[in-house]
């Protein structure tokens, strides 16, 4: 159940369901990821297990440090893009987590910058 992963593993899974989200709407594929949006989603993986915050990452919105490359950054903008607003209906399970997801880091953020 996506309650008990880690932050980077319920991360990659939303990340993961958008990316599916978004390929099979815009490329036409049934099963299998077109290889664009395969070679993103093994891109996410690898740049998620390599963070430097780990745990404590943030969502990649208000992340400090953009760890993707331009243009793969570009790419994940226009897939979070479209399949963002579609999650909550979609998926709103984890519409919500990434909500309280990004919440949470906010107030955790302010909390340290309060405490130094």
């Amino acid at each position: 159940m996506i309650f008990f992963k880690s932050r980077r593993q319920r991360e990659f899974i939303i990340v993961d369901t958008m990316i599916r989200m978004y390929c099979t709407k815009m490329h036409a594929s049934d099963q299998e990821l077109c290889s664009s949006c395969h070679d993103l989603q093994e891109y996410a993986r690898k740049r998620l297990d390599r963070c430097v915050f780990g745990e404590l990452k943030p969502v990649c919105r208000e992340c400090s440090v953009h760890c993707y490359s331009p243009q793969k950054r570009e790419q994940m903008r226009i897939i979070m893009r479209w399949a963002g607003p579609r999650m909550i209906y979609a998926h709103p399970v984890y519409a919500i987590i990434h909500l309280f997801d990004s919440r949470n880091r906010s107030t955790i953020d302010r909390t340290i910058i309060k405490s130094e």
